[in-house]
């Protein structure tokens, strides 16, 4: 029987098999998905129920800068064999360097090429997140490992700087740019925990509140790229590296696996 495009597409949502495959599936099992699903596992060509369920806790993260503007990609699958095996790595390149030229954006999650590559490897693949980073000096950093990647867009300073806070996010794993940006519902969970712990404290409410103040605006600098003290200078904070060089941060974008 004549299958419909929407029933193809289907299966490969499913399965992560070829069209082709899913076609013939489908046909030779008269339209029923499921029958189809056991045709193309009978052919060896698909193990969808069991990577379905499964985590893609591995991966890769790939990055491409132009003129302008950089893209990264984190690409992930269930094992660090699959993430490290050539194929896998070109292929998260191979959408870095996409997302950069505008072909795919960064919501896009159907890419046939990341459901080829699952097939091929004989797991689970997915894209992760991915991110278009712009402005006047851009900045990257890819661990050697490939599981930590991050981008810094700075008004003013020069490429050294931005390669430099590249760098740092990766190593010291920044929230937010400012103590500002940290979310109030992060600081709530914080302060639960805060008040939990002094609840045996016979101090006076004020006190209290005084010292939870104070823990808050510890949090929310240790979690903030401008108040971190510098990597490769601890004497100094980011901030002020960033005023001497009058520069500002525009953008930070760090995936890590």
């Amino acid at each position: 029987m004549a299958v419909t495009i929407e029933q193809i597409k289907q299966l490969r949502e499913a399965t992560g098999v070829s069209m082709s495959s899913c076609k013939a599936a489908l046909e030779e099992a008269n339209g029923n998905l499921e029958e189809a699903v056991t045709v193309l596992r009978k052919k060896g060509e698909a193990k969808a129920a069991d990577r379905a369920e499964r985590s893609t806790t591995q991966g890769t993260i790939a990055i491409k800068v132009g003129s302008g503007k950089a893209a990264m990609v984190k690409l992930q699958s269930e094992t660090d064999f699959a993430a490290r095996s050539e194929d896998f790595v070109q292929l998260a390149e191979k959408l870095a360097e996409k997302l950069l030229n505008g072909e795919i954006s960064p919501s896009d999650r159907d890419i046939s090429e990341v459901k080829d590559i699952g097939l091929k490897v004989g797991e689970k693949v997915e894209v992760g997140e991915m991110a278009v980073v712009e402005g006047e000096i851009i900045g990257d950093y890819v661990h050697s490992n490939k599981k930590i990647g991050v981008l810094v867009a700075l008004k003013g300073g020069n490429q050294e700087l931005a390669k430099d806070l590249a760098m740092h996010s990766a190593a010291t794993n920044p929230k937010v740019i400012s103590p500002d940006e940290v979310p109030q519902e992060l600081v709530e969970k914080e302060r639960e925990i805060w008040a939990d712990q002094m609840k045996n404290e016979k101090k006076p409410p004020e006190i209290i509140e005084k010292i939870m103040l104070g823990k808050e605006k510890k949090f929310r600098e240790e979690n903030a790229l401008i108040k971190q003290q510098f990597v490769k200078n601890p004497d100094v904070t980011v901030e002020s590296l960033l005023q001497g060089a009058g520069a500002s941060v525009v953008k930070m974008v760090r995936f890590g696996i």
